[in-house]
C-alpha cells in the first residue's frame, strides 16, 4: 500500500521591502521548496505488500545535496527545514529516511527515497518522493509433507550477516534485514520407521544467499517428497535450489533416542 504526507513549507515570506517591493530572500536568487513524502511497503519480486509498521511524517531526516554545487545540508526531519525552506537557484538530489539498517528482526522496516529537483529563483517548488523498504526480507516455511516425515520436530535457524540469529521453526511473519548474506540452518528427527533408529536426529542442508538485495522478499521453504523414496527439496520463492536424498546424504546427528 501506498499513503502520502504532504509536509507543507512555511508560507514564504511574502511581506514586501519598503523599498524594493521583493522578499529579501528571493532578491537573493533563492526558491522556496516544499516536500511530499509517501511511503509504500510492496516487495518487487511478487509486488505484493508486507505488513510492517509505517513511519509518521515527522520520522523522516531529510538530506540536501548540490547537484551542480558543493552544498549539502542535514535535517533531522523535514519540519526543520520548513524553518527555512529557501534554497539557492540550482539543481539538488534530495534524500529522506525513516529506521535503520542496524537494527534487524521482525517489524524493523527502514524506508529510504531520494529524487532529484530544480530550484529556479523567485518560484516555489514542490518536491514529491516515495520512500521504499531498504531491507531485505526472510520468510522459512516448512510443508505439511516436511512435518509429517519429521515427525520426531524440528529446530530452523536464520542468521544475517551481522551475526544477528533468529529462531524461525515456526516463523509467520518476514524478518526485516540489511541487505547482503543470509543462511539458513538447523536439525530434525526422522521417525523411526523410516531412520531404521529411534528418533534419530540429522543436520538440516544449510542454505546461504550471498546476494539478497533491498525490497525483496526471500521465502525459503523446506519440503519432503515421497516418490521413489525420501527426498529433501528447498525452494527458493518456488525454484528449486537444493535435492538431497534423506537416506543416503544427511548425517546422523545424534545417539538413538
Amino acid at each position: 500500500m501506498k499513503k502520502f504526507f504532504a509536509i507543507f513549507s512555511l508560507v514564504a515570506l511574502s511581506l514586501t521591502a519598503c523599498d524594493k517591493g521583493v522578499d529579501t530572500n528571493e532578491a537573493k536568487g533563492k526558491g522556496s521548496v516544499a516536500f511530499k513524502v509517501g511511503e509504500t511497503t510492496e516487495v518487487v519480486d511478487t509486488r505484493a505488500n508486507v505488513s510492517c509498521t509505517t513511519p509518521a511524517a515527522e520520522d523522516f531526516s531529510l538530506r540536501i545535496e548540490g547537484v551542480d554545487s558543493s552544498y549539502a545540508a542535514d535535517y533531522d526531519n523535514i519540519a526543520i527545514f520548513n524553518e527555512n525552506n529557501y534554497l539557492v537557484e540550482g539543481q539538488y538530489k534530495a534524500t529522506v529516511s525513516a529506521g535503520s539498517l542496524a537494527e534487524e528482526g521482525y517489524d524493523k522496516a527502514m524506508f529510504v527515497g531520494s529524487k532529484e529537483f530544480a530550484v529556479a529563483a523567485r518560484q516555489h517548488t514542490d518536491v514529491e518522493i516515495t520512500a521504499t523498504i531498504a531491507n531485505a526480507l526472510v520468510k522459512v516455511e516448512v510443508t505439511e509433507n516436511f512435518t509429517n516425515y519429521f515427525v520426531g520436530g524440528h529446530s530452523l535457524k536464520l542468521t544475517t550477516a551481522a551475526g544477528n540469529e533468529f529462531d524461525v521453526t515456526e516463523q509467520t511473519e518476514p524478518i526485516f534485514f540489511a541487505p547482503g548474506a543470509f543462511t539458513v540452518s538447523g536439525s530434525a528427527i526422522k521417525q523411526p520407521n523410516q531412520s531404521g533408529k529411534g528418533g534419530v536426529e540429522v543436520t538440516l542442508p544449510e542454505y546461504k544467499n550471498e546476494s539478497a538485495v533491498a525490497q525483496t522478499l526471500y521465502i525459503v521453504k523446506l519440503d519432503v517428497e515421497n516418490v521413489g523414496g525420501a527426498t529433501l527439496t528447498i525452494t527458493l520463492n518456488e525454484t528449486l535450489v537444493e535435492s538431497i536424498d534423506i537416506e543416503q546424504e544427511l548425517n546422523d546427528n545424534a545417539e538413538e533416542a
